[in-house]
């Protein structure tokens, strides 16, 4: 199960590209980087789960926080 999980965050985090609205790509990478917060979790990984989060928070933080628009 657990590699499992690393594959989905991995396709999801790969399918946000063929988004081309800005604000679906970011959600879409931030639920990626959330599975790999997950991931991290599991394996032991702080590392990984200290950089997913950093990556969920700034595409949330982007997403609620547009250019120009608060």
């Amino acid at each position: 199960m657990l590699d499992w999980l690393g594959w989905v965050a991995t396709a999801v985090f790969a399918s946000s590209y063929f988004f081309k609205q800005q604000v679906a790509l970011r959600r879409i990478q931030a639920g990626a980087a959330l599975l790999w917060v997950a991931y991290g979790a599991m394996i032991h990984a702080p590392p990984v789960v200290v950089a997913n989060l950093v990556v969920a928070s700034m595409a949330i933080w982007s997403t609620v926080f547009r250019r120009g628009e608060v």
